[in-house]
């Protein structure tokens, strides 16, 4: 009951900071925005709908031949020509104010400036390349790739350690920052006040009393729903510097949308974390928001932190230029013992145009021979990583025009390509339909566009054409019923015998058979023409043996049974032709 009132006392708090706080503010604020644009909207389109909306159908064609240029994979060309040409005046004006906003391209800009002042920070040690090359050239072109476009270099010399809770992440962190001599980066989308928090800034503020560096870096969504909005100062106080990454304004702009999501933490430049765990309570399940939470954490240890180090470096200077030359940020050593593996830590942003961990997701999945696992909380799937997921593709190069099968090679290519005609899949498709009336089976070998259409055919059978009635030839004697046949390779047929039943005495010329007698208990004899001995074999239904029927011996099957039936499953090489039965009456 009491946890019961604390919870609606919070409660009750909490809106009331909704109500009358910054928040409210800044929801009423951005309503007048809109108000205020639609009321534009609406006075241009009854002033000026004549010729207006007429400009805006010009201008929405003009915008659609440029999207359908620009350098963009097709599910974004789309996501803006649907509204352009459905909506012209609206569609129009969205796009040009999206295309307008300029915080972006000037962030975009000095995240440029500051990386290529820093990039000779992050050189690529030729040794671990080579070595990598050698135990893969695949790996190490993507390794190549991901230096060139992302700017973060491969590294060897490092240990890592895996935390699938953020509980085991929480434990170890504490730990780790105890042991910090020069300084501590922190870098998180997502910063709460909490059991968590608390106890990593409670050690923040002691090692900035004993002259660390302490840096905070955080998400402006922190300062509109988990911090004050002068948390800054509050930090800055305890010795601890700290910047926001793009604070929410009560402003109707694009840039609102570019958000921090990284979670990294350097210490000393030899050990660094991220993963998916952020710093708040529910990441620790010291909160309960939605049930138990589980994320990733992972610990760096050793040449691969220091990547980690520039990222955040590289980040911070570019708000407020401060420094350029990160040597002093250098681990000054490294006694973390040493795994045989290659660690290639990158950050893609989307404020440039190559997409890298887009193009290194694509690289893992083309590889992939037996599984893929995917563990996220945010699965948006664009049109080429779902190809990609579907079927990895083939690699080739080329000699000409003819695709040569290659591992590592530069080009995509189909396998197996099949070329037939119109009218062979016609015919197919028509054996297909009547192979119940028929009884026939069509060609289909191994690895034939036949057998992957007949594969096809089959998929789409509605229910009333899955099964189908066989002609029974029944007499006194018992029955014979055709199975299936083959243009090729036979047919197959089931024979039943009433009890003390003969059937048979006769003989083939070219054609063989094989007897199987599948229930009952039987006696099959042959003899070859011209001679006088027998040959005959006990048969059990319970013990079912293939007996052949040879070509020019005369053979029969007696049911032995005096109440049962005997039932033989009986092949044949070669369909049965009434023109041509090649069978001959002679008894055994």
């Amino acid at each position: 009951m009491i946890e019961m009132d604390e919870m609606k006392g919070r409660g009750k708090r909490g809106l009331l900071r909704v109500v009358f706080g910054r928040t409210m503010f800044f929801l009423l604020f951005i309503a007048l925005q809109l108000a205020f644009f639609f009321w534009i909207y609406v006075w241009l389109d009854n002033k000026y709908q004549a010729w207006g909306y007429g400009s805006f159908a010009l201008i929405s064609a003009i915008l659609t031949i440029h999207i359908l240029n620009e350098k963009q994979n097709a599910s974004f060309k789309m996501a803006w020509l649907i509204p352009v040409l459905l909506f012209p005046v609206f569609g129009t004006l969205f796009y040009v104010f999206v295309q307008l906003q300029m915080e972006t391209k000037i962030f975009a800009k000095r995240i440029a400036e500051v990386q290529k002042r820093t990039d000779h920070f992050l050189e690529q040690d030729t040794a671990v390349y080579e070595r990598l090359s050698r135990r893969s050239r695949r790996n190490a072109n993507l390794s190549l790739y991901m230096k060139k476009s992302g700017g973060y270099p491969t590294w060897d010399r490092t240990n890592f350690k895996y935390f699938p809770l953020g509980d085991e992440f929480y434990t170890d962190v504490l730990q780790e920052l105890q042991k910090a001599r020069r300084y501590i980066f922190v870098e998180y989308f997502i910063i709460s006040k909490g059991i968590l928090w608390d106890s990593i800034l409670k050690i923040l503020e002691q090692k900035a009393k004993e002259g660390v560096e302490v840096r905070i870096l955080y998400d402006g969504m922190n300062s509109f729903s988990n911090l004050p909005h002068d948390y800054p100062k509050e930090l800055e106080a305890k010795g601890i510097r700290c910047r926001i990454f793009n604070p929410i304004r009560p402003a109707i702009s694009t840039s609102q949308n570019n958000r921090d999501h990284r979670k990294i933490l350097v210490i000393d430049g030899h050990t660094a974390y991220t993963g998916g765990v952020n710093l708040a309570d529910e990441y620790i399940n010291a909160e309960q928001r939605f049930g138990y939470w589980k994320d990733a954490a992972l610990r760096i240890e050793g040449d691969a932190a220091w990547s980690f180090t520039v990222m955040f470096l590289n980040f911070w200077n570019a708000f407020r230029p401060s420094e350029t030359d990160y040597s002093a940020f250098r681990p000054q050593h490294s006694a973390h013992p040493v795994q045989d593996g290659i660690v290639q830590p990158y950050a893609d942003s989307p404020l440039d145009e190559e997409p890298v961990a887009e193009t290194v997701y694509l690289n893992l999945l083309a590889r992939a021979e037996q599984y893929v696992y995917i563990y996220t909380p945010y699965l948006a799937v664009g049109e080429e990583m779902l190809d990609a997921l579907e079927a990895a593709p083939h690699r080739c190069n080329y000699d000409g025009l003819t695709p040569v099968p290659a591992v590592d090679g530069r080009y995509c290519f189909a396998p197996v390509t099949h070329k037939v005609t119109l009218g062979e899949i016609v015919d197919l498709l028509e054996q297909f339909h009547a192979q119940p009336a028929t009884l026939v089976v069509p060609e289909i070998p191994a690895g034939s566009f036949a057998k992957k259409l007949y594969s096809t055919y089959l998929s789409y059978l509605p229910k009333e054409r899955i099964a189908f009635p066989l002609k029974v030839n029944a007499d006194e004697r018992g029955s014979f019923t055709e199975l299936l046949k083959t243009e090729n390779c036979g047919q197959f047929s089931v024979n039943i015998s009433k009890p003390g039943i003969t059937k048979g005495q006769h003989w083939h010329n070219t054609k063989w058979e094989f007897f199987i007698v599948v229930s009952g208990h039987g006696l099959i004899q042959e003899r070859k023409v011209g001679c006088d001995e027998v040959m005959e074999f006990e048969v059990w239904g319970n013990k079912p043996t293939a007996v052949q029927m040879l070509p020019g011996c005369t053979h029969n099957i007696i049911n032995l049974s005096d109440t049962e039936n005997l039932v033989t499953l009986m092949w044949a090489n070669e369909p049965f032709d009434p023109a041509k039965p090649d069978t001959f009456f002679l008894k055994v």
